[in-house]
């Protein structure tokens, strides 16, 4: 009797032991299943998200990446503020469309690092557009621009030729530089072949101090920032030599096929220039005769980005009257 107790006790403990086993196994898939949806859930909730940062229409905020030791295009003033022609016309343009302007100061190295990362929306800051074209989307030329030489006034440089033997600074990343080390036509290499040494900065307030110490001879330099730089020291300490090595066209810079924002932008641009209010801030920051807004063929290319951001308004609106018939 005793035996068959035992036996009977050693089967229900068996028993209970399967039940549980069969349990926990249904738990865990349970738990499994809930993880896998719950996955799937924060994935698709960072596709949401990710489709809802891209979508033009629902953007409150543009961020504008610039180098923040690059007057008059953007710089910090006296007061501890970002400013520049470049940055305030960005904001005339946040606040036709309503948004928040974001003024990112970045290391001019690692510019198509954070655009294409898009921790900046846009590279907004006398951006050289040639040979640039096939890298970024760019709106229309709007200013003019001329690389040029500076020297002090007494180095006894008055000429590109004159430059042989020479210490030439430069900003890295530069149009300059790219300009200096190129080979292709229009390119001056063979000019920079001919200075004692080419020597690169950060920023131009660092080579114009090196400029001033005499560890330079010489810099090749926008010659926006150049009459900038020039106006801020000693009068007829300095001069930019009578030839230039390149003329070129400054232009904003958006990741590569983001046309839809470049045309919204562009849009917005051309109103404040026919409303006048981008003449007034050329005058205020001394670039007014380096304007080509007017130019011709800018106003054709103009028209097509305008038409373009009509377009896409009008598909945003589209789009929007078919979501609320479905619903």
């Amino acid at each position: 009797m005793k035996k068959k107790t035992v036996s009977i006790m050693v089967a229900a403990t068996m028993a209970l032991s399967l039940f549980a086993g069969c349990g926990s196994s249904k738990d865990t898939a349970t738990e499994d299943t809930s993880k896998t949806e719950s996955t799937e859930t924060t994935d698709e909730s960072s596709e949401n998200a990710s489709a809802e940062t891209t979508d033009e229409s629902s953007r409150t905020t543009f961020t504008v990446g610039f180098d923040a030791e690059y007057p008059p295009y953007g710089y910090m003033d006296d007061d501890g503020e970002y400013t520049g022609f470049d940055l305030e016309l960005a904001q005339a343009v946040c606040d036709k469309e309503g948004w928040k302007l974001v003024k990112k100061p970045i290391n001019w190295d690692s510019k198509d690092m954070e655009l294409n990362s898009g921790s900046i929306d846009c590279i907004w800051n006398g951006f050289t557009m040639n040979g640039r074209e096939d890298d970024y989307t760019f709106s229309v030329p709007y200013v003019d621009n001329s690389q040029v030489i500076v020297v002090a006034e007494n180095s006894g440089i008055e000429q590109l030729g004159d430059l042989a033997g020479k210490t030439v600074g430069v900003q890295a990343a530069s149009a300059a530089l790219d300009l200096l080390q190129s080979e292709d036509e229009g390119g001056q290499k063979a000019l920079a072949d001919t200075f004692g040494s080419l020597n690169e900065f950060a920023d131009y307030n660092t080579a114009f101090t090196e400029l001033q110490a005499g560890a330079l001879d010489a810099l090749a330099i926008d010659v926006g920032v150049a009459k900038y730089q020039l106006a801020q020291r000693e009068e007829g300490k300095y001069k930019i030599l009578d030839e230039p090595i390149q003329s070129e066209q400054y232009g904003i810079g958006f990741a590569k096929g983001n046309e839809e924002l470049r045309d919204t932008v562009w849009a917005e641009v051309m109103k404040l220039y026919d409303e006048g209010e981008i003449d007034k801030l050329a005058e205020q920051y001394g670039v007014a005769d380096m304007l080509c807004l007017g130019d011709e063929e800018a106003a054709d290319k103009t028209e097509e980005s305008t038409d373009a951001a009509e377009e896409n308004a009008d598909s945003d609106e589209t789009a929007e009257a078919a979501e609320d018939e479905a619903e």
